[in-house]
């Protein structure tokens, strides 16, 4: 429902609001723009497995770690300084990251791109949450929002291997640089300061609670989906959950906590971030499947099979922005339901691929990914529109900490189970046959000949066969969310209250 006492953005706004893309874009690329650059790094820096795994896991880990933190000094010091400090800090540890000597330093780089990360994600969204007061515009906004952070996860290891083609592996990381300088020019010309005017005193001691609280959880199911519940990650799992709880406890007990209970007044606030998290459980917990399928069972190159994992993403362009425009006109109830019901039919799709069903996998992951992207431009809407202006940031920071949780479930869940599935096909084979799909095309090339071919035919057949028991699982989860999403969701827009918006707060 539109706000008829909102003011209108104009092109001025627009405009900020491209310049806003930019940083998004780089952030989300820089969670793939390795795939292709780590053999070079492996050759040049020789790091350790466990280097090499820290490589990629800082720059998330990091990420995560601080996105509420980041989100409540935004509302403090100003969402525009914060998105300023972000892109120096950002193209600082890209020039580190490019140049970077050894595994140590390449491993401090990411991080530091990590807390840069941290800095201007929940930034942009909370800026777009102040320059669009109008339902239908912000609507529509957060809608291409949504689409350009889809897409850039998978542009991001294209780009990388097109510019591998031709320079080193640090120029994966030097891309950054002109992008944030460029940011840091337009942004102070462009884009308004929004600050909380009364945010009280900045809490320390929720800093590393809540850091206590994520990072253990991030890392737990992530080595989950990797090699599966052994005691170490289920601890991680119940110390995260515990500080978790002590976080919780905090923020519900203080008038200057870092989450405010304001966020929580509006009841689709809540919602909101649920489903979120239950969309990018959806989307993350495919790609574990659709990317080594591409790879591992069709036996792809990475850079072909990257360039065709770009094809769900033009449905996702089309997708993103218009999903808002149907949520006004239908009603969000209707069209968020519909949007896991559409993810639903592309994980039964998923489900009916053979080992030679490329365009049938392409079309589910398109299905899948238009409409999960659907879901997550209307709840994030949703969220935002019911947080208080001057909590955009904080509000921001939860959606998109709530949307890492549900990314690194799906792929811990949903690859566990499949993984069982995979393993319990092949319970005559040898140790690394059953280990991964990876190890079993090892063995496959040592055996060769047709004894090989069988191996790996076996392991393929075993690999897709678990990918359609996840997915089936997942097709029920989506249907279930749809249920409950047109209820709670219209309970939601029937209680929110038509108070009149704060103005924001202008600084600068």
């Amino acid at each position: 429902m539109t706000n008829p006492a909102a003011r209108l953005a104009g092109r001025r706004e627009w405009t900020a609001f491209t310049v806003l893309l930019l940083p998004l874009l780089l952030v989300s690329m820089d969670v793939s723009v390795l795939y292709f650059a780590i053999p070079s790094i492996t050759q040049e820096l020789d790091p350790t497995a466990t280097q090499q795994l820290w490589i990629f896991d800082s720059y998330a880990f990091a990420l995560a770690g601080l996105l509420i933190t980041m989100g409540s000094i935004g509302d403090r010091i100003g969402r525009r300084k914060l998105l300023l400090i972000g892109a120096a800090a950002f193209g600082l540890a890209s020039v580190c990251a490019a140049y970077a000597t050894s595994a140590e330093m390449l491993i401090a780089a990411r991080a530091l791109l990590g807390i840069g990360g941290a800095t201007l994600m929940p930034s942009t969204l909370g800026l777009v949450r102040n320059l669009f007061q109008d339902d239908q515009q912000r609507g529509r906004a957060i809608g291409i929002w949504s689409g350009a952070m889809a897409g850039g996860v998978a542009l991001g290891s294209v780009m990388s291997g097109l510019i591998l083609n031709h320079f080193w592996w640090g120029s994966v990381f030097l891309i950054n640089v002109p992008a944030m300088l460029l940011l840091l020019v337009l942004v102070p010309v462009l884009v308004p300061e929004f600050k909380d005017p009364a945010p009280g005193r900045f809490d320390l001691l929720s800093v590393p609670l809540s850091m206590a609280a994520v990072l253990p959880v991030v890392y737990g199911v992530k080595q989950i989906a990797a090699e599966g519940f052994e005691a170490l990650y289920l601890g991680c799992l119940a110390a995260g959950l515990v500080f978790g709880f002590l976080f919780v406890r905090r923020q519900l007990g203080r008038d200057d906590a870092m989450i405010g209970r304001a966020l929580f007044r509006g009841r689709g606030f809540a919602a909101g971030v649920a489903f979120n998290t239950v969309a990018s459980f959806a989307m993350m917990g495919s790609a574990y499947f659709t990317t080594q399928y591409l790879q591992s069972v069709l036996g792809m190159g990475t850079l072909e099979a990257a360039l065709w994992s770009l094809a769900p993403s033009v449905a996702v362009g089309a997708t993103a922005p218009a999903s808002t425009a149907l949520g006004q006109k239908f009603g969000r109830p209707v069209v968020i339901a519909a949007g896991f019901v559409i993810g639903a039919a592309g994980f039964a799709l998923l489900g009916l691929t053979g080992t030679d069903s490329l365009w049938l996998l392409l079309i589910g992951a398109a299905v899948l990914a238009s409409g999960i992207v659907t879901v997550m431009a209307l709840v994030s809407d949703m969220a935002l529109a019911s947080a208080p202006a001057e909590k955009a940031g904080s509000a921001a920071s939860v959606l998109e900490t709530g949307g890492e949780f549900g990314g690194a479930l799906g792929m811990a869940l949903l690859g566990s189970l499949g993984t069982a599935v995979y393993r319990g096909d092949l319970t005559d084979a040898q140790p690394a046959v059953r280990e991964t799909l990876g190890g079993a095309a090892a063995v496959a090339q040592q055996i060769g000949g047709a004894a090989g071919e069988t191996v790996l035919a076996t392991a393929r057949a075993a690999f897709v066969h678990g990918m359609h028991t996840a997915s089936y699982g997942a097709t029920a989860l989506l249907l279930l969310a749809a249920v409950i999403a047109v209820t709670r969701v219209r309970r939601a827009e029937d209680t929110r209250t038509a108070r009149p918006e704060h103005p924001p707060v202008l600084a600068g």
